[in-house]
């Protein structure tokens, strides 16, 4: 299974968006291997990942990133036909600086953090947005499955597809 993933260069601001690799990889999975994530429940979680991204801009920027990808309800991204996962960015940074990311739905500081479809992240600072020219944060890849996904009789490759974005802040 895996999962790709694309930086896109901003088109106004020339920025540089990229990942430390473009490409999560879970390899071959073996239903055995795999653990249900709440008993009762028909979901195989695969475990977390974690890449880093950064955004450099020649001219200070406001940092709005957002994930394009298929959803999988208004919380996920789709994995096809088959699965979920979900997206997180931990420890933001600008210009060296620790930042809060911030989006319109959000209810609490995890789900502040938390890239949702359809959603923008935003850098703030003291509940205003800022601008700057260096961002980095850890993204954050938690990937499930339904159990009904292991209930196959050949090798089937399951993909999640998907580009992070520097967009417009609003």
């Amino acid at each position: 299974m895996a999962i790709l993933m694309l930086a896109s260069p901003a088109k106004a601001e020339q920025c540089n968006v990229s990942l430390s690799q473009d490409r999560v990889d879970y390899g071959r999975l073996h239903r055995g291997g795999l653990q249900v994530e709440q008993p009762g429940k028909a979901e195989l979680a695969l475990g977390k990942r974690t890449l880093n991204l950064s955004v450099v801009c020649p001219q200070p920027t406001a940092m709005a990133l957002r994930f394009d990808g298929p959803g999988a309800g208004p919380e996920a991204f789709s994995l096809g036909l088959q699965g979920n996962f979900t997206l997180s960015l931990r420890q933001p940074r600008l210009d060296g600086q620790a930042v809060e990311l911030f989006q319109g739905r959000a209810r609490s500081l995890e789900q502040a953090s938390r890239l949702l479809p359809g959603q923008t992240l935003v850098a703030r600072q003291g509940g205003a947005p800022i601008q700057g020219r260096m961002f980095s944060a850890q993204v954050e890849i938690e990937t499930y499955l339904p159990v009904t996904a292991t209930r196959v009789r050949e090798e089937t490759l399951i993909e999640g597809r998907g580009r992070f974005e520097l967009v417009s802040a609003h």
